[in-house]
């Protein structure tokens, strides 16, 4: 979609918070991934190197969440305001769908 049309849709924004929060969820899984991956190594030096990616994916989800906490996408803290930002995307995602 161009930027004019999303404009015209109202999605700019939108499409930004869904880009991020794709994002966070890979970052997400890619933690809670090698978090298993390093319980399951049986070497010391296949644990090392898990480690260290899993510390590079933990600094990544934190930036994403950082982002999405600046942008107004992600109120940790707040589960209800969290809610009510949840439900808007998923209403708006809702009024795509009709014709």
């Amino acid at each position: 979609m161009n930027t004019i049309i999303q404009s015209l849709a109202g999605m700019t924004d939108m499409t930004e918070q869904v880009i991020a929060t794709d994002f966070l969820l890979a970052a997400k899984a890619g933690v809670q991934n090698y978090a298993v991956a390093i319980t399951q190594s049986v070497t010391p030096e296949v644990r090392e190197v898990l480690k260290r990616q899993l510390s590079d994916a933990i600094k990544i989800h934190e930036a994403i969440s950082e982002y999405m906490i600046s942008k107004g996408y992600y109120y940790t803290h707040d589960p209800q305001r969290q809610l009510m930002v949840d439900l808007d995307a998923a209403e708006k995602v809702m009024k795509l769908q009709q014709p």
